[in-house]
């Protein structure tokens, strides 16, 4: 029996190499794929709801007529940003699949795949380790002043100032480090963290340390305490109803005066406008922001004009690792399907 397979990638999750995944793991299975590659991210893709017809749906790339084309009568579909709202899927009846490359399926409606009998799975953790080291290079950056260093000689300036006890950043041997949320990127951060010889503090509510961490005098505390307590404060939870804005005037109070914060997860879980106001008060002292409220960052952006912070356009992700290893959970989740196994990430 022939299954078309329908592969929309892009121009980081390729989709060569889907495919070459979906052909490794499913050997036993005669497969007709059907490939194509959206322009993202040299191009943007929709971040917010606005769209007629996309209704619930975030972070796509796509048309619905172009969605339908390129699935065609495909019965199982591997993407990484293409959108599938109530109405693309019921241009396509024989769709009964689909893998999802990404930590949530944002840009499904997952209410009407659900009624359409289509199975949707992800890819949870893909790029857990490669956010875990760029945290590690977001905190030294910012608390160890390679980004003052670096801005002032580009603009030609030899900031030997950088030397005084007043400026220089302390080593993480020295400091306490609390990370907020304790998922797969969180973990990962800790694990790194430990080769500084940092005191380590975690809080979250719905997870319990490991064995090993616990073995290692990482601690589990509450959230005021990691605020209260921590010269670097690095966010690792979901965005959630709970945890939208959690990050605001008075968590950002309840910082030490010349701490440290850094965001390398999503933007919605911090109130732009409370961190702007806590570090041009001198509040806290320095930030690394990856991820913001309104991506891509505007051009006139007032994080942009601040001497105390340290930016990226949302790129922790980005690691061919991420992309292979991606492409093969995929792939094994096309597998299970065929073979009637159950999913190992329904979601």
């Amino acid at each position: 029996m022939v299954h078309n397979i329908a592969v929309i990638g892009d121009l980081f999750m390729l989709s060569k190499m889907f495919e070459e995944a979906l052909r490794e793991r499913c050997r036993l299975h005669e497969l007709n794929i059907r490939a194509y590659d959206l322009p993202w991210p040299d191009e943007p893709m929709e971040h917010g709801y606005a769209v007629k017809g996309m209704d619930g749906l975030k972070e796509y790339m796509g048309k619905p007529d172009q969605v339908v084309e390129l699935v065609g009568n495909s019965e199982i579909l591997v993407t990484h940003l293409a959108p599938l709202s109530a109405g693309i899927l019921d241009r396509l009846p024989k769709l009964k699949f689909v893998a999802v490359s990404r930590g949530g399926p944002v840009n499904i409606d997952m209410k009407a795949a659900r009624e359409r009998g289509v199975t949707v799975v992800n890819t949870p953790g893909r790029n857990a380790s490669a956010v875990a080291e760029f945290t590690i290079g977001a905190i030294l950056a910012e608390t160890r002043n390679i980004t003052r260093g670096h801005d002032a000689l580009k603009r030609g300036e030899w900031r030997g100032d950088l030397y005084r006890a007043d400026l220089a950043g302390e080593e993480l041997c020295e400091m306490t480090v609390g990370l907020i949320g304790y998922g797969e990127v969180g973990r990962r951060v800790v694990k790194f963290l430990k080769a500084f010889g940092c005191r380590i503090l975690v809080s979250d509510p719905y997870v319990q340390l490991s064995v090993d961490d616990l073995r290692d005098g990482v601690q589990q505390v509450s959230l005021e305490r990691v605020l209260v307590e921590s010269d670097v404060v690095s966010l690792h939870p979901r965005v959630t109803a709970e945890t939208t804005k959690m990050m605001n005037r008075d968590t950002f109070a309840q910082m030490k005066k010349g701490a440290y914060f850094i965001n390398t997860a999503r933007g919605p879980l911090v109130d732009y406008d409370a961190l702007y106001e806590a570090m041009v008060s001198g509040h806290l002292r320095g930030a690394m922001l990856e991820t913001f409220d309104v991506e891509p960052a505007p051009a006139d952006s007032r994080f942009l004009k601040l001497p105390n912070v340290t930016l990226t356009p949302h790129i922790a992700g980005a690691s061919v690792r991420t992309v292979k290893y991606a492409a093969g959970l995929a792939a094994e989740e096309v597998r299970r399907y065929l073979d009637g196994e159950p999913a190992l990430n329904r979601c």
